[in-house]
């Protein structure tokens, strides 16, 4: 269905157009939405754009003369009319400006009657309403603005945010002809939102969208803010700044390092000469690099009312953003970058030689594979161990998992088999999630021991049994077995192994769950595309795609049953064993080892490569 409004209908009375929405978000889905707003959109950038974004709300700008006019409008058209309402200061000043007047003397408010779509999805119309009381002069701005539709927009939220993933359909926006157009973090509700200006005409009659994105995105929204109105960079500009990204790695590493993060407190201000005593680091150098980190969104700039635009601000504030690279920050990703902004980005360095040779830029840049220069080193192995729990919140869906809700549910406890389960840190919380779940850890000596003291420590390490082993010691008799980000850290040849050794080892009922990340088949910007380069440079392993993981499961006698998305565009597949498992060659005993320990999983040494 597609509604187009003409401009008689636009100019009908507010009942009318209020109706006319709430029946156009009932009736529309994203995959509809898209092609409508940007004509020629189709192929992988539609699905891209249709599989990360919801279509959220419609939004419009209603003129009651009074609270009861706006709840008999309401009424009217069958939306709640005691639905909660607060002041829009955003709609309020825009209003002012473009007529002119003080915005005191306006009374703008914003509501959002729930709707529901054509399949029981929860929408909302986001109503802006401007008080206009008989005679008060306010007539001509309703009558301009519901001449020119100012405030019409669509709005989409974007499920699992990641800062790549959304830049990537940023851009695509932009590459069919949407225009950026403002936007801005409300701390309020933590949420970061984005403005586009689609191009003239379009066919469903709204020519602005809005991508919503919960949380502190300020880095994706500088870019956007920061982006030519012309809709297009010049392409040497657009290279430039790319190659300058590096700066970035390097300016959050050394932020980290310098424990600037630790030193401000989130609710303070602070003077570049404070901050540098502080910290004992030189007041100058360190305003210049905290005026690029205020371009990132780490940091702030605050600046008296009365003091020139080009003087120094009084002072730095440290942002959400930044925030999460402080020490005792819950999920803190501190480690993360002096992992990226150390031996990663060194040996990123080597990429050349890795496309060249096919080997791990890692290995040929510090004379041993990743695992063991990890295993040597205790200081970085701890660094590892600590980056790991930043990517923790991929396993807070698996505990509502079908597979193990059934397990936890059958009449006789169940048992889960942790293959390669580094120190526990899922075990953990699936144990937790279920008290009557039992668990079997398989790791390494030393990774065993570590996984004994969390899970002791969680309460649950008195259901857990632990067997020190490789691949070819998967213990049998399990009845759901897991193996999270450790397939990506290994060949075909080996996966194929490793996939055997469970095979073998699971009865005909058990089920087997797999954590990965999945590459797009249609070419969607995707985190999986970014770490199969990063595997590619440092673990020498690869992300693949369902269909890849589908053949490898059949090689080895199983067969995907589904998959399922997981936070930090990550999936779980779902297998079981085949009704006739496929004979293979090589398919005996075959010992893989286990890669050493990491705390979130897979087969690798104190770290797996793949999700650093």
């Amino acid at each position: 269905m597609t509604t187009t409004f003409s401009d008689e209908t636009m100019l009908l009375d507010d009942t009318a157009r209020l109706r006319a929405a709430a029946e156009f978000v009932r009736g529309h889905d994203s995959a509809a939405l898209f092609p409508l707003l940007l004509p020629g959109l189709d192929g992988p950038d539609l699905t891209a754009l249709a599989g990360h974004c919801r279509f959220a709300h419609a939004g419009l700008l209603l003129f009651p003369p009074d609270t009861e006019g706006l709840r008999a409008r309401l009424a009217d058209c069958g939306l709640a009319p005691d639905t909660p309402s607060h002041p829009s200061v955003v709609v309020r000043d825009r209003l002012a400006r473009r007529h002119r007047l003080d915005p005191a003397e306006l009374d703008v408010r914003i509501l959002r009657p729930q709707v529901h779509g054509s399949a029981g999805e929860r929408r909302a119309v986001e109503v802006f309403a401007l008080t206009v009381p008989p005679h008060s002069g306010l007539e001509r701005i309703a009558a301009h603005e519901r001449a020119r539709r100012h405030e019409s927009h669509l709005a989409f939220e974007v499920e699992h945010p990641e800062q790549l993933v959304l830049r990537g359909l940023c851009a695509i926006l932009v590459r069919h002809g949407a225009r950026p157009d403002g936007g801005g973090y409300n701390p309020h509700e933590d949420g970061t939102v984005l403005y586009f200006t689609t191009p003239a005409d379009p066919a469903c009659g709204y020519r602005r969208l809005e991508l919503y994105v919960r949380g502190d995105h300020r880095g994706a929204l500088a870019a956007h803010l920061d982006h030519p109105d012309d809709g297009a960079r010049p392409p040497a500009e657009t290279l430039l700044r790319l190659l300058t990204g590096a700066w970035t790695t390097q300016a959050l590493a050394a932020f980290a390092r310098l424990g600037l993060p630790d030193a401000m407190d989130p609710s303070t201000s602070y003077r570049a000469e404070d901050l540098a005593r502080l910290t004992g680091t030189h007041p100058r150098a360190l305003a210049t690099l905290l005026r690029y980190l205020a371009m990132l969104g780490a940091v702030t700039r605050d600046q008296e009312p009365d003091r020139a635009p080009d003087q120094e601000p009084d002072g730095f504030r440290l942002t959400g953003l930044g925030a999460l690279l402080r020490t005792d920050e819950p999920g803190s990703m501190r480690p993360l970058a002096l992992l990226y902004g150390g031996p990663f980005y060194r040996s990123f360095g080597g990429l050349d030689h890795a496309v060249r040779t096919g080997e791990p830029a890692f290995d040929h840049l510090f004379g041993e594979n990743h695992f063991d220069h990890f295993a040597r080193d205790p200081e970085l192995a701890d660094l590892f161990d600590r980056s790991m729990a930043s990517s923790a919140r991929m396993f807070q869906p698996l505990p509502a998992h079908p597979v193990i809700t059934a397990a936890a549910r059958a009449s006789a406890p169940a048992t889960v088999v942790d293959v390669a389960g580094g120190t526990g840190e899922l075990l953990g919380r699936l144990l937790t999630a279920h008290p009557r779940l039992r668990g079997i850890l398989l790791e390494r000596p030393h990774a065993v021991e570590a996984a004994r003291r969390l899970l002791d420590a969680a309460g649950c390490g008195a259901r857990c049994d632990y067997r020190a082993g490789d691949f070819a010691d998967v213990p049998p008799g399990g009845d759901v077995y897991v193996l999270s980000r450790v397939l990506h850290d290994w060949d075909d040849d080996r996966c194929r192994e490793i996939l055997r050794h469970c095979a073998r080892a699971m009865p005909a009922h058990a089920d087997l769950l797999i954590v990965e990340r999945l590459l797009p088949a249609d070419g969607s910007p995707s985190l999986a595309t970014a770490w199969d380069l990063h595997m590619l440079c440092n673990v020498g392993g690869r992300e693949r795609r369902t269909d890849h993981y589908a053949r490898l499961l059949a090689d080895a006698g199983l067969e995907l049953v589904g998959h399922s998305p997981l936070p930090l565009d990550a999936h779980v597949l779902h297998a079981r064993r085949s009704a006739v498992p496929s004979a293979s060659p090589g398919s005996g005993r075959a010992r893989v080892a286990i890669k050493a320990v990491r705390p979130d999983h897979g087969g690798c040494p104190n770290h797996a490569g793949c999700d650093t």
